[in-house]
């Protein structure tokens, strides 16, 4: 009895699944969320793009990248050595170690920075 109902309404069926689209999916055009009360319009996503895109974070990167070039270019690269696997390791390792250094040092002069800028608009309003 199921072969006789698929082989029956089997031509109809596919012709209605053909027609059909195959994906649902949908995307958002639009940055800014309707949102319920709470959120005051706030979306995290703009916010992380934002911050990617601030020159802060491009500086950042580019000390990082420097660094850690330097730190390769230290260590260099010869060929026909028997542990250049470990030694490649070890170069990467300490590019990270340089570029998280060197990142450190300038987030901690920016912040030295505003720090004095802060207090200079202190003593400006104050006296």
């Amino acid at each position: 009895m199921a072969k006789k109902a698929t082989k029956a309404g089997g031509g109809a069926k596919a012709k209605k699944a053909d027609s059909k689209p195959k994906s649902r999916a949908v995307a958002r055009v639009s940055s800014s969320r309707g949102g319920s009360k709470g959120d005051n319009g706030f979306n995290a996503g703009d916010a992380f793009i934002k911050l990617l895109q601030s020159p802060l974070v491009a500086e950042l990167v580019a000390v990082a990248a420097t660094a850690a070039l330097a730190s390769l270019a230290e260590h260099g690269f010869t060929s026909g050595d028997a542990t250049r696997g470990k030694r490649a390791g070890r170069a990467v390792k300490a590019a990270g170690k340089a570029a998280a250094a060197a990142v450190g040092r300038r987030l901690s002069t920016e912040m030295d920075e505003i720090k004095q800028a802060a207090k200079a608009a202190k003593r400006g309003a104050g006296g």
